[in-house]
């Protein structure tokens, strides 16, 4: 039952983080699209709950929980992907 949870935590910090991070790259209310926010959100939930824990930042983000560190970190891990989609994008 808990990691059903954690899914449905991960699922909602990664939109509220990927819609954060995106609204802050584009300054348009929608960013990229609820989808694409989504994705971003998800993956930078992903990277930024790993560079939180490898640093040793914000310790109890394995919680079952939606708090402020765990949406920090998905912003923080979405601007990365973010920025790596945009470096991809710019050698193309």
């Amino acid at each position: 039952m808990t990691a059903y949870l954690q899914w449905i935590v991960w699922i909602v910090i990664g939109l509220i983080g990927g819609s954060i991070a995106t609204r802050l790259t584009t300054w348009t209310n929608e960013g990229y699209g609820v989808w694409r926010n989504l994705a971003i959100g998800l993956a930078g939930a992903v990277i930024g709950g790993f560079l939180f824990r490898l640093f040793g930042w914000l310790p109890s983000l394995d919680q079952v929980s939606i708090s402020l560190r765990d949406i920090v970190s998905s912003v923080v891990g979405s601007l990365v992907m973010l920025t790596i989609l945009w470096g991809i994008a710019k050698t193309k």
